[in-house]
């Protein structure tokens, strides 16, 4: 009895590291190229994002998607884009993740613009006598002082340039739930040995878990390296770097889409001269011209390696 158990055990850990390797390998491969992209325009509809002086973070947000539409499908004729949104309309967050991970994507890029709070000051310009009824030992009298008057300036932040943000996996388990429903698309293409194979030890099996981690981890590298390269090419397009970073507050749609994926800030909307170049078309295209270098040479990156592993 004993000797069958060990030999049940031995046989349990052989299918356990079968499985692992059949789904860490159909994982890498089928990953290891891009088939379609989702664009999510920032915003929308009863949400306009950010105010800059004549424009809004959703109307900039969408006139460079579609944009960088058009960018790709002439850079990149293999890939299709798939937009969250065509128009000025509201999208919960939930429903552009819901939007993209039902389009299948292999990457998805965020475009937003970026804001600051303009800086506040105050100068006394003059003063004025302001009469007060003050109270002591139950008898009132009226007392008046000078006091100053006051002009507030605001004056437009000089915060300019562009980042990339990249959702934070370690403090959450948000993107390790969206890698786990990846690792089911994954297993939906492997042969019914496998599939039976895996439905015999999916319960109580680790394997699952060290795929699931294997997933997420494969997702924050690929985001980085993508955003890396976004920030690299910015710079070379001689705009102000603010660098790749990693956030968690604000930018959740990240964590809920099952693919590597990106927040571009193209520029701060709330400076003057970030906000012209928002709107122009020079400006949009070179936003798009970089978005499009980035992700061929992403794309040509996994395409790389997978030549490399085939070999």
């Amino acid at each position: 009895m004993k000797q069958n158990r060990l030999i049940l055990a031995f046989t349990y850990s052989l299918v356990a590291l079968f499985t692992l390797i059949s789904l860490s390998t159909e994982a890498q491969n089928s990953s290891k190229t891009i088939k379609r992209i989702i664009i999510d325009p920032g915003h929308g509809g009863t949400d306009p994002g950010s105010n800059g002086k004549y424009s809004t973070e959703a109307e900039v947000s969408l006139a460079i998607s579609l944009k960088l539409e058009e960018y790709i499908n002439q850079s990149v004729p293999d890939v299709e884009v798939v937009l969250t949104r065509r128009t000025d309309i509201y999208n919960s967050v939930v429903e552009k993740a819901n939007i993209a991970n039902a389009a299948k994507g292999d990457l998805f890029i965020c475009i937003h613009t970026n804001s600051a709070n303009p800086s506040r000051s105050r100068e006394i310009i003059g003063y004025t006598n302001k009469t007060y009824t003050v109270k002591k030992k139950g008898v009132k009298r009226k007392v008046t002082r000078r006091v100053p008057l006051y002009k507030t300036t605001y004056t437009p932040s000089t915060a300019r340039g562009t980042e990339t943000f990249i959702y934070n996996v370690g403090k959450s388990d948000q993107k390790k739930d969206m890698a786990n429903e990846a690792v089911d698309d994954v297993v939906e293409k492997l042969d019914s040995v496998s599939i039976k194979q895996i439905k015999e030890i999916e319960e109580a099996d680790p394997t699952r878990s060290m795929m699931v981690s294997l997933l997420t981890q494969q997702f924050f590298q690929r985001a980085a390296s993508l955003a890396l390269t976004i920030e690299e090419e910015f710079k070379a397009a001689g705009r102000i770097s603010r660098e790749a970073k990693q956030r968690q507050k604000g930018i959740w749609v990240l964590a809920a889409v099952q693919m590597p994926a990106v927040l571009v800030e193209t520029g701060f909307i709330s400076n003057p001269e970030d906000e012209d170049y928002l709107n122009s078309d020079e400006g949009q295209n070179q936003i798009c011209e970089v978005i499009t270098k980035s992700i061929i040479r992403y794309k040509n990156s996994l395409e790389n390696q997978k030549k490399t592993n085939t070999n």
